[in-house]
């Protein structure tokens, strides 16, 4: 199996230009941090064979949208669950902070606070 590995990085110092392999096709790839694209191209890689072997479908392009569908369905499931759980904080955040104005006497001097 042909991926990414350090042994692969071949940077160039004047366009920070990194050499990859993925799914057996060369790629130099730009940006700041060689280990991250590196990181990021091993990661496309794997989903691309994942594919592959899920679908026994040869056409790369093919693969490529599939491993992509993947990547965005993975992304806006962590997305999903992060928004949500920002919510729950929030209302629960509310919740307890409504129970110590009650507590404490809501008609508290200083005690401005909006219901939201």
């Amino acid at each position: 199996m042909a991926t990414a590995t350090k042994d692969q990085i071949v940077k160039d110092a004047q366009n920070s230009s990194v050499r990859v392999e993925i799914f057996d096709q060369a790629y130099n790839l730009r940006g700041s941090d060689a280990e991250y694209i590196l990181k990021l191209a091993e990661y496309v890689d794997s989903k691309m064979r994942a594919v592959a072997e899920a679908t026994n479908t040869i056409d790369t392009v093919r693969l490529a949208v599939l491993a992509a569908l993947n990547i965005a369905d993975e992304y806006h499931l962590l997305k999903k669950k992060h928004d949500g759980g920002a919510t729950d904080y929030q209302k629960r955040a509310h919740l307890l902070a409504d129970a110590l104005d009650k507590v404490l006497g809501g008609d508290a001097p200083g005690n401005d606070r909006k219901a939201s």
